[in-house]
C-alpha cells in the first residue's frame, strides 16, 4: 500500500502557521513524524471505528502476499491545502488470472492437428488391395485363355485342356534324386541297425575242432542243402574269394580287428576281392566242393591271420551259438 501525505513540523504550532513557514522557506524535506504529530493527520473518513472494523479491512487480503512490495515514502506536498491521503491501487495481486480459458484452446488446437496428420496418414497410406479373380467362361473364344484348348460345344458339356505352369523335368529330376536319397538312407540305417556278430549259416553242427583221421580239422562244419546263404560273421572286407585246393572254392575275410575268417566248400561266391562287407552280408552259398563227404559250410577263425583256434568258444564270446553237436 503506497500513501503520499503532507506532514507538520514537530513544534505544537497550528497547522496554518506551520504550513506558511514551510512554504517561505522553499525547500522540501522529508518531514519525521513523532507521537506528538499524529493527532494532527488528516485520515478524513479511512479511519476505522474499532477492531471489528480492521479484521473486515479489505486491504489485510494482502497480508500474505509478498510480491511486488512497494515500499511507502512520505513527502509533503506545497500545490494544496489540504491534506490528504491516497491509496494507490495494489499492483501485485495474491490470486493468479484464470487461465482455464487459454488451456481450453490450446486443447482445441491440438485436437485439431492431430485430426488433420491422422487424415493425411491414411490419404497417404497404401491399402491392401484384395486379388480380383477373373471368370472366364467355357463357352467363349479359345483365344480367352491362355495355353488352353477348349473342345465341345456351347451348349453341352465343354473341356478345357491347360498346359502345365511349370516343368514337369524338372519335376521328374527332383523325384529321381529324393527317392536315391530317400533309398540310400534307408539301406544305411538297415546296415546300422544290423548285428555286430552273426551266425555263418543256417545248418546241423556236424564237425567240431581237432584232430581227425591223423591231420588237424582247423574248423567246424555246418551241414545244409546245396545253395543256403552264407553270411559274413562281422564287418570286414574280402581278402580272397573263388577256386582253391582242397576247400574246392572259399572266401576269406579280414576284420577290423585284423581276425581272419575262412568259409569253405562253398557252391558260389556273391563277393569279389576287395568288397566291403557288414555284418550279415551274404557272400557265398552252401556246396559240396573239394574234400567234402557232404553238403556243408566248413568254418574257421585265425586271429593273427594264420593261426587257427576253436570258433565255438570264439562265437560264443560274442553272443553266436552253432547250436548242439550233432555229429
Amino acid at each position: 500500500m503506497q500513501q503520499t501525505f503532507s506532514g507538520a513540523s514537530r513544534s505544537g504550532a497550528p497547522r496554518d502557521a506551520r504550513r506558511s513557514k514551510t512554504a517561505a522557506s522553499g525547500a522540501k524535506r522529508p518531514v519525521r513524524l513523532n507521537r506528538d504529530d499524529a493527532s494532527d493527520l488528516d485520515f478524513f473518513d479511512n479511519t476505522f471505528g474499532g477492531a471489528t472494523d480492521v479484521l473486515r479491512a479489505p486491504e489485510l487480503d494482502d497480508l500474505a502476499d509478498t510480491e511486488n512490495l512497494v515500499a511507502i515514502r512520505l513527502e509533503r506536498r506545497d500545490d494544496s491545502d489540504n491534506v490528504s491521503t491516497e491509496v494507490l491501487p495494489r499492483l501485485g495481486q495474491h490470486r493468479k488470472a484464470d487461465t482455464s480459458a487459454a488451456k481450453g484452446r490450446a486443447l482445441i488446437v491440438a485436437m485439431a492437428a492431430g485430426a488433420a496428420a491422422a487424415a493425411a496418414y491414411t490419404a497417404m497410406a497404401p491399402r491392401d488391395v484384395a486379388p480380383v479373380t477373373k471368370t472366364v467362361l467355357a463357352a467363349g473364344s479359345a483365344d480367352e485363355v491362355e495355353g488352353a484348348t477348349i473342345t465341345g460345344t456351347s451348349k453341352g458339356m465343354q473341356l478345357v485342356a491347360m498346359n502345365p505352369a511349370l516343368s514337369t523335368s524338372g519335376h521328374q529330376e527332383e523325384l529321381a534324386k529324393g527317392t536315391a536319397f530317400a533309398q540310400e538312407r534307408a539301406e544305411r540305417e538297415a546296415r546300422l541297425s544290423r548285428p555286430l556278430f552273426v551266425k555263418p549259416t543256417q545248418g546241423i553242427f556236424t564237425s567240431g575242432y581237432g584232430y581227425r583221421w591223423g591231420a588237424l580239422h582247423g574248423g567246424i562244419d555246418m551241414a545244409a542243402p546245396i545253395g543256403t546263404p552264407i553270411y559274413a560273421v562281422s564287418d570286414g572286407v574280402v581278402i580272397e574269394a573263388g577256386p582253391t585246393a582242397g576247400y574246392g572254392a572259399y572266401v576269406k575275410l579280414r576284420h577290423t580287428d585284423g581276425t581272419v575268417t575262412l568259409y569253405g566248400h562253398i557252391n558260389s561266391w556273391t563277393v569279389t576281392t576287395g568288397q566291403q562287407v557288414m555284418a550279415g552280408d551274404q557272400i557265398a552259398t552252401v556246396g559240396n566242393r573239394g574234400f567234402s563227404t557232404g553238403p556243408h559250410c566248413h568254418f574257421e577263425v585265425m586271429p593273427d591271420g594264420s593261426s587257427r583256434i576253436d570258433p565255438v568258444p570264439w562265437l560264443a564270446a560274442r553272443g553266436i551259438s552253432v547250436g548242439s553237436y550233432a555229429g
